[in-house]
């Protein structure tokens, strides 16, 4: 589904991603953990066209995506909840949602993926006609996680999902995208800095260390690898 192989992003004179070889296969949940600065934003800013690899390659269901502009490869399928939510604040819980359905696929099935948005996120259909500035944020990454589900993706990325939430929060996240995953047997890849909650529900994960992958693997042997754990992980 979406193979990256020796890919290499720069910001000037840094390098953010050294040689990163990465795959998602079909129905697969994917976790990229790993500390702060380890490149895992940029892969996803590389994915989805906010930078431009020096080097490698990025392919989604055969299309090679270095060749698209950015605004493109969602119509591809890939969809992106940026990391921070980053919700449209002046706008309410439906518009952002309809926002998220900007997509060829996602206009058709807009009625469809409403009604499974509300159903997955019930507190939505409640505050629907809300600003989503004023919601708290807990629920505005909810907001986030459903606007990229109203595009109708193949692939939906994660960045950060737990980002500054209460840990009753994170739990109630984790467990909707788990569902997503098990029950709509949606194809996902999550960047994520709480190990254990990345680790609990996907297939396979990657772990980057200063724009590298360091280790790879059933997420089991990641955590049972101890001098990987400690070293990578913040894992005792």
């Amino acid at each position: 589904m979406l193979v990256i192989e020796n890919l290499s992003t720069y910001y000037g004179a840094i390098q953010a991603l050294d040689q990163v070889s990465i795959e998602v296969k079909q129905g697969q949940f994917v976790a990229i953990v790993g500390p702060n600065g380890a490149g895992k934003t940029t892969l996803f800013d590389s994915i989805c066209g906010h930078v431009k690899p020096q080097s490698g390659s990025i392919t989604f269901n055969g299309i090679d995506l270095l060749t698209l502009p950015a605004k493109e490869r969602a119509h591809l399928g890939l969809s992106h909840v940026p990391e921070g939510r980053q919700v449209f604040p002046n706008l309410t819980v439906y518009e952002n949602l309809l926002m998220g359905a900007s997509t060829q696929q996602g206009r058709a099935d807009w009625h469809r993926n409403l009604e499974m948005c509300f159903t997955l996120f019930p507190i939505l259909a409640q505050r629907r006609d809300q600003l989503a500035g004023t919601l708290s944020g807990g629920e505005q990454q909810m907001v986030a996680i459903a606007r990229g589900l109203a595009s109708s993706p193949k692939l939906l990325l994660l960045d950060e999902p737990s980002m500054g939430l209460a840990p009753i929060v994170v739990d109630m996240i984790f467990e909707r995208i788990k569902a997503l995953h098990e029950e709509m047997k949606l194809s996902i890849l999550l960047v994520e800095q709480r190990v254990v909650e990345a680790l609990d529900p996907c297939d396979w994960a990657y772990v980057l260390n200063v724009g590298r992958c360091v280790a790879s693997g059933p997420p089991q042997d990641i955590i049972k690898d101890k001098g990987i754990a400690q070293a990578y992980l913040g894992m005792q």
